[in-house]
């Protein structure tokens, strides 16, 4: 009988061991698609998409599609022949997804969109982002305060750069930022010497700095030759670089000739050590470690059938319906807070900024 205790208690606690593991083997696979690992912010948000699922139970499938749209689409594909039951995707192009989420719908996977909206399609439940309209406000606004307006009066000489065209969140940005800017160039407080307005215009495919480098050398050469260039409206920091790259080239923050004031977003380390020393003047954090908890969030409440969290169920038409969203609420970081924002928080360390 003794022996018999033993063995049941032994049986016990294997059971009660085995709990845990044992119901982390039963949650399903997680599809995760991001678009590039040539941005910092795309790894940092693949990192923390994965701890935060596997943190929770979730085995987790991340590909990244190196900004090559047939290649996102074999990686989404192979995701749901594989049978992962939630794909939380973040598109190169938002509008090229429509064929295989009809696939996925038809073996009933989820879809959360992550950080950019996909279109034309009925086909995905939720989204996770940022407020993309307040991002542009707040570079606009920071814009304005690097100027000195309204203490300055101006007129100030701007130039305007966009987002990729292919990207639904870059007409967000550019659309807030307008709404700031726009009367003020009515008023000629503002100046766009090159008459270049509107995303058609200043559109920057595939958010590249490279492109945005030549685009500021065309707009130096032709409209800069005998006039100052006092600000650009950025709406990345990869596209922030390489106006910079541009600015310096033709002898800005050198001798007496001041640096534009020049925004970005997504507090990068190259561009935070830039606005450390005095040559971006901001950028936009936006917390990927909060925006991986709010879309695994959603993920847990699509699995146990229950309504996901969201903020907004206005604001995002993909062109076939309003999809709910979760938005977080973005932060403008210049010289006087990236410490607090980016190092006190645990978002970056201090080493990686010196």
């Amino acid at each position: 009988m003794k022996f018999f205790s033993t063995m049941v208690s032994a049986v016990a606690l294997c059971v009660a061991a085995a709990g845990p593991a044992a119901m982390a083997q039963d949650k399903p696979t997680v599809g995760i698609a991001m678009p590039t690992k040539s941005s910092a912010r795309w790894i940092a948000d693949g990192d923390n998409m994965v701890k935060e699922l596997q943190g929770r139970g979730y085995k987790t499938d991340l590909q990244y599609a190196d900004d090559d749209i047939p290649n996102q689409l074999s990686q989404v594909e192979n995701m749901v022949t594989k049978g992962d039951k939630v794909l939380v995707i973040a598109s190169i192009d938002g509008t090229t997804l429509s064929d295989v989420l009809k696939q996925a719908a038809a073996r009933g996977v989820k879809i959360i969109a992550y950080d950019r909206l996909i279109r034309n399609t009925p086909n995905v439940s939720y989204y996770a982002t940022f407020d993309n309209f307040k991002v542009g406000v707040l570079q606009a606004q920071s814009l304005l305060k690097g100027l000195n307006y309204p203490a300055d009066k101006g007129p100030f000489n701007i130039e305007l750069f966009g987002g990729s065209p292919d990207d639904n969140n870059a007409y967000f940005f550019y659309n807030g930022a307008m709404s700031v800017l726009k009367p003020l160039i009515d008023q000629g407080v503002l100046k766009v010497q090159s008459g270049q307005m509107g995303m058609d215009k200043v559109s920057t495919l595939r958010w590249d700095g490279a492109t945005a480098q030549a685009r500021m050398d065309n707009l130096l050469s032709a409209y800069y030759t005998n006039k100052k260039l006092n600000g650009v409206l950025s709406p990345y920091d990869g596209i922030s670089i390489g106006i910079l790259s541009s600015l310096k080239g033709v002898g800005y923050g050198s001798g007496d000739m001041k640096m534009p004031i020049v925004t970005g977003q997504d507090c990068e380390i190259p561009s935070v050590k830039s606005i450390i020393a005095g040559e971006q003047y901001s950028s936009i954090y936006k917390d990927t470690r909060k925006l991986a908890k709010v879309t695994v969030d959603m993920v847990d409440a699509v699995l146990s059938g229950k309504e996901p969290p969201v903020n907004d169920t206005k604001s995002y038409n993909n062109g076939v319906k309003v999809v709910p969203a979760y938005l977080l609420p973005p932060v403008v970081v210049d010289k006087s807070n990236w410490k607090q924002e980016l190092v006190d928080s645990g978002y970056y360390k201090q080493s990686q900024i010196d």
